[in-house]
């Protein structure tokens, strides 16, 4: 998002978009997936009206209006950035000793890949080797003792905890269902689509992470913006592309969004 007034994005009459050069194939699980992001933030950084960047895929959508999103992201003083402590084989069971002396078992954190970073904590990301390089050696699917590392759901949250703790929220602003307890997330198709289904998701104020250890520990934190509990989210996914023209009406008839 660019510090430039909201009035210069309306005058646009289409949406412009980037594509970065020399594409690569990007392997789930895999530090690949960490590789794109942070070319993707070498790319925006270049544009010094860019400060603040929001990661989102094809099956994301929008909770709310681009002015409250807008008002929302850029008003913060922090980063929004998933970070939490699991204990369990999902979280610090995936760590390696071989991190050490660099990133210590104590730091090892687990959390969303859905970030929308401040410029100063993507310039941190795309400037960091230390800690990447430890990642990329030794976070990653088939290690020892049947460890499965997956780096993009533990390096920014493991990188931000040591280098800035107090400027991450600790939560993502995008809205991701879990409750089917699968290796992937629910995906909404169009007759799951509704006003309570955006309803619910715009009202949820509270962070909620289940631990994968055998007690199955509820971890819940208030969504704090600025110090003030506001609604936690501001995208949503996976959404299929069969489900547009039921959220187009949703948006275009309802002013709560």
């Amino acid at each position: 998002m660019s510090t430039q007034s909201y009035a210069s994005y309306s005058e646009l009459n289409t949406l412009q978009m980037l594509t970065l050069p020399n594409t690569f194939q990007v392997g789930w699980g895999m530090i690949s997936m960490v590789d794109a992001e942070r070319r993707l933030l070498a790319k925006a950084l270049e544009d010094t009206d860019n400060q603040l960047f929001v990661l989102l895929s094809d099956s994301c959508v929008p909770l709310h209006n681009f002015d409250y999103v807008y008002d929302f992201l850029m008003g913060s003083r922090h980063s929004f950035l998933d970070c939490f402590d699991d204990p369990g084989p999902h979280g610090v069971f995936r760590y390696s000793k071989h991190m050490l002396p660099e990133v210590r078992e104590i730091d090892f954190r687990k959390g969303s890949q859905w970030f929308a970073i401040k410029r100063q904590h993507a310039m941190v990301v795309v400037a960091d080797s230390l800690y990447y390089t430890k990642f990329r050696r030794f976070c990653k699917p088939g290690m020892e003792e049947g460890r499965n590392c997956y780096a993009d759901e533990h390096y920014l949250p493991t990188l931000f905890l040591m280098m800035d703790p107090a400027g991450i929220a600790n939560w993502s602003v995008t809205y991701v269902d879990w409750s089917e307890g699968k290796w992937h997330p629910r995906s909404f198709r169009a007759k799951d689509v509704t006003y309570e289904l955006l309803k619910n998701m715009t009202s949820v104020d509270i962070s909620y992470h289940i631990t994968s250890d055998e007690k199955k520990e509820l971890l819940q934190r208030p969504c704090l913006w600025n110090g003030l509990k506001r609604p936690c989210y501001l995208f949503a996914r996976k959404f299929y592309p069969e489900t547009l023209n039921n959220l187009m009406y949703l948006f275009s008839n309802y002013t709560i969004f």
